[in-house]
């Protein structure tokens, strides 16, 4: 997807794009499951709570998942699936590569369940939504209930993650991007807290320490006591080594990502940028003081982003291996 097309040209595009995602979305709705496996959304937390004693940190994963998988293609499970003799599926790309294979073992372990509960019934798009969310609420978030009744889709092409937004993009690239995705400036905002959690290996984030915008120097915007810590921990060419995103309470879900943005801490160019508006770093500025008021916005955003693309009815399948395509 090129960036930097005129303005009238992204708005056409958004505006299709987001009539076909009201279109869709319309289909899915709370509480699908109550008649045809009223236990769906219990097996996939009772899974997962044996997952986050296993793998303390695997729910920040799980909460990325749910990202990359909906911004491409939509939220249709598309990132689950392996590559085959004649296609490399999208689980291949760069940015999908850093997912530790039991992120994708557990969705399996959850898929097994439920198949043996209520066969061919509950998607495969439909347990990373659930997934996403628990690990929300297990960290600290707030509980919101995910509509469902999406179903799965019958590709997976890893030249379509181009659409995953990289870390090194500024706040006009971040905005268009989204808007394509019928998410608007306040959701990136409210999105980009999800980085609350979680690590980050080196590489995505060490052109702002050695190399930044082809200076051979490090990003000037970088707290420089915060720099140097970074520097520690990722030396020149190290490919292997992790961060936190969020130093102080890497599995809490807090407003902790926030008060590091406007110390000029954001880890990535991404996080940074959301103070080079006063619209945004307004609201960087009330989520970093109030917690609840990030959590409760977070809920409402990623309802908003989980309608992305949606398949619903004959639209899609139900897989029983999450990682093999159906093609009936």
């Amino acid at each position: 997807m090129a960036l930097g097309r005129g303005g009238s040209m992204w708005l056409s595009l958004a505006v299709v794009l987001c009539m076909s995602i009201a279109g869709s979305a319309s289909e899915i709705k709370v509480g699908f499951y109550s008649d045809s496996c009223p236990k769906a959304e219990n097996i996939v937390k009772t899974e997962l709570d044996k997952a986050f004693k296993a793998s303390p940190g695997i729910g920040a994963d799980l909460l990325r998942l749910h990202f990359h998988d909906c911004f491409v293609g939509g939220c249709e499970a598309s990132i689950l699936v392996d590559s085959t003799k004649g296609n490399i599926a999208e689980k291949e790309s760069p940015p999908n590569e850093t997912f530790e294979d039991e992120v994708f073992d557990v969705i399996d372990t959850i898929k097994k369940r439920l198949e043996y509960t209520c066969k061919r019934t509950v998607s495969c798009a439909d347990i990373i939504a659930f997934a996403a969310r628990d690990s929300v609420v297990h960290y600290g978030g707030k509980y919101y209930s995910v509509p469902s009744g999406r179903k799965d889709g019958r590709k997976s092409l890893i030249n379509e993650t181009v659409d995953l937004p990289p870390p090194t993009f500024n706040l006009t690239q971040l905005t268009a991007l989204f808007a394509l995705k019928g998410l608007n400036r306040d959701d990136l905002v409210t999105l980009s807290g999800a980085h609350t959690i979680g690590v980050a290996h080196c590489p995505s984030f060490a052109d702002r320490l050695y190399n930044y915008s082809g200076t051979l120097k490090g990003d000037p915007s970088l707290d420089y006591v915060y720099a140097k810590k970074l520097k520690r921990e990722c030396p020149p060419g190290n490919t292997v080594n992790e961060v936190d995103m969020d130093p102080q309470s890497s599995l809490t879900f807090d407003s902790g990502f926030y008060k590091a943005v406007t110390t000029h801490r954001g880890l990535f160019t991404s996080d940074q940028t959301l103070m080079s508006t006063s619209a945004t770093s307004y609201k960087v500025y009330q989520y970093a003081k109030n917690p609840n008021l990030f959590k409760k916005a977070f809920a409402a955003s990623m309802v908003k982003m989980g309608k992305i693309g949606v398949l619903t009815g004959k639209q899609g399948t139900v897989r029983a291996n999450c990682r093999v395509i159906n093609y009936s």
